[in-house]
C-alpha cells in the first residue's frame, strides 16, 4: 500500500476469471469490473487483479467469489467504497441441464460510498465505456 490523497473512484476492469462450479465441477470464466475510493492509501494495480486470481481458483460459487473479492479490498485497504461486478459463462448452464449457450451470469457487490446511486452509477457508465 501507498500513502496517497488520491480520493476518485480507481477502475480496473475486464480482468479475466477463470474458475470452477463447487456444484458441478465444471468451469466457469469471463470478466471482474472492480473499483474503489481511496481513503489516504492505493494500492499497485497488479494487486487487484490478483485478488480476483487468488479467489478465483478454488472451487467457487460466482456469487460468493463476488462477496469475497469485494471484502478482501475493503479489509484491506479500508477504502471510502469498493464496488464489483462479475460478468461469466458457466459450462454447467451451457454443457448439461438446461444447455443455454449464449446465457451470462452477472453479479455485484457494493460498500460504502457505491451505497449511493451516484457513485454506483458513475461506476456502471465506466465498466461499460469504451476506449475506441
Amino acid at each position: 500500500m501507498f500513502k496517497e490523497e488520491y480520493s476518485q473512484m480507481v477502475v480496473v476492469k475486464d480482468i479475466e476469471v477463470y474458475s470452477m462450479c463447487e456444484h458441478h465441477l465444471l468451469p466457469f470464466f469471463g470478466k471482474a469490473h472492480i473499483a474503489y475510493i481511496p481513503n489516504g492509501h492505493i494500492v499497485g494495480l497488479s494487486k487487484i487483479p490478483r485478488v480476483v486470481e487468488a479467489y478465483s481458483r478454488r472451487l467457487q460459487v460466482q456469487e460468493r467469489l463476488t462477496n469475497e473479492i469485494r471484502d478482501c479490498i475493503q479489509k484491506t485497504l479500508a477504502p471510502l467504497g469498493v464496488a464489483v461486478v462479475i460478468e461469466c459463462k458457466h459450462l454447467c448452464m451451457s454443457m448439461r441441464g438446461i444447455q443455454k449457450q449464449n446465457s451470462v451470469t452477472t453479479t455485484s457487490a457494493f460498500t460504502g460510498a457505491f451505497a449511493n446511486e451516484r457513485t454506483r452509477s458513475e461506476f456502471l457508465t465506466l465498466i461499460t465505456a469504451s476506449l475506441d
